[in-house]
């Protein structure tokens, strides 16, 4: 075997493709249970592995040399077999120093909050002392920095989140709110998983210079993969294979008025992105167990936007995903973060005059021009992107595909 993943679960890792992209070799994942990690190693029948949670540490024993800083924050996530010696490496710190810089945070001087106190929390405080911070402060559990005396740090420059809170499944969560750190000038997060956290969305709200952890795992690939052919990889492959890697991942959400030609152009548009198709209004229907004028006859309208919400929320936390929604999405802000945590909002414009009614309850009882007065500035809050679909469908999806570029 040539290059592969050492960890006890792997199931949904982007590590082959991000490095078959960076450097063209074949790369395997190792699901290993603990047992059997040592004869592995003792084996010596690799050329070179990355591990990940929990081996991290347990590695360090088998290897022959560690560098300094992978033995100072005592976790190994690259190891490479030269000459039958094994080396042990950590470029997890290479790759939250590029996500930080891609990011345009500056820690210099800066104090700096960690929130966890786990092997990814030792990595950010390596990093952030290699990027010169003034002050570091580890927020944990329990210990004299946590999270019932925030206040005491409330004067944080940069927030370093390395706990999972907010990670799939758990989507919508954070681990603290930011209105508590108001001198804040950069906020970073590791989870990648969705593509923005609660944290990172709240970070965007507000203007400060933020990123969510994908960079940090293409960018700690890169410096892998030098250390394992020995060579040098241009930072332009690191950017291409980012973008290709958050292009696959995200998801397009399209909403608009009742009938504005949400599902025809999410079908199609589905199909030459090679995404799949999820409709809202379908869902529900399924999950509800009867039919739209239906719920609105038996729940009203409440009792159908609380069903909305809930599926919003299931397919928000979906990648890679075309997705079709309901007129009056808008009409509940909780709405908003799901759809935006993993996708782009694309707005679909269309003359209210081509607009049906027939099979939908609001356009029934409220006059196109009316419900238009009444949603125009909801759909300008949530949308990154506005397209007319008054022509072809051909013209409209070129239009999108612009916009996603």
């Amino acid at each position: 075997m040539e290059y592969g993943l050492l960890g006890e679960k792997l199931g949904h890792s982007f590590s082959p493709q991000i490095h078959r992209a960076l450097a063209g070799y074949e790369y395997v994942l190792l699901p290993t249970p603990p047992e059997e990690v040592e004869p592995l190693l003792r084996g010596r029948d690799f050329r070179g592995l990355n591990v990940t949670i929990p081996y991290k540490q347990v590695v360090i024993p088998l290897c022959d040399e560690v560098e300094p800083r992978a033995a100072a924050i005592g976790a190994v996530n690259t190891i490479v077999n030269r000459n039958g010696r094994l080396m042990g490496y950590n470029t997890d710190i290479d790759g939250l120093i590029y996500l930080a810089r891609r990011a345009g945070v500056d820690m210099a001087g800066k104090k700096v909050v960690i929130l966890g106190s786990g092997g990814t929390s030792h990595t950010a405080q390596a990093a952030a002392q290699v990027l010169g911070a003034g002050e570091i402060v580890v927020i944990s559990r329990r210990g004299a920095d946590n999270y019932e005396n925030l206040s005491r740090h409330a004067d944080a420059q940069v927030l370093i989140n390395t706990t999972p809170v907010g990670m799939y499944p758990n989507c919508g969560q954070a681990a603290v709110d930011l209105s508590d750190f108001p001198q804040l000038t950069g906020v970073l997060d590791v989870v990648y998983n969705p593509l923005r956290t609660a944290l990172i969305l709240t970070a965007e709200e507000r203007g400060i210079p933020c990123s969510g952890g994908l960079p940090m795992l293409v960018a700690q690939a890169w410096r892998a993969a030098e250390l394992f052919t020995g060579e040098s990889i241009p930072e332009s492959r690191v950017e291409d294979v980012l973008g290709a890697l958050t292009a696959a991942q995200q998801n397009v959400i399209l909403i608009g008025m009742p009938g504005c030609g949400k599902t025809t152009v999410g079908e199609a548009l589905a199909q030459r992105l090679g995404k799949d198709f999820v409709d809202v209004d379908e869902k529900i229907v399924r999950e509800a167990g009867l039919s739209i004028p239906e719920i609105f006859a038996r729940e009203g309208e409440a009792g159908f936007r609380r069903w909305e919400s809930q599926v919003v929320r299931e397919v928000g936390c979906r990648t890679g995903c075309v997705i079709s929604t309901g007129g009056g999405v808008v009409t509940r802000p909780e709405n908003r973060d799901p759809l935006r945590q993993n996708g782009k909002i694309v707005h679909l414009l269309r003359h209210l005059s081509l607009l049906p009614s027939a099979g939908r309850p609001i356009s029934q009882q409220t006059p196109a021009e009316e419900l238009w007065r009444q949603r125009k500035a909801l759909y300008a809050v949530f949308a990154d992107a506005v397209i007319d679909n008054n022509g072809s469908l051909a013209n409209t999806l070129a239009q999108i595909e612009r916009v996603l570029k």
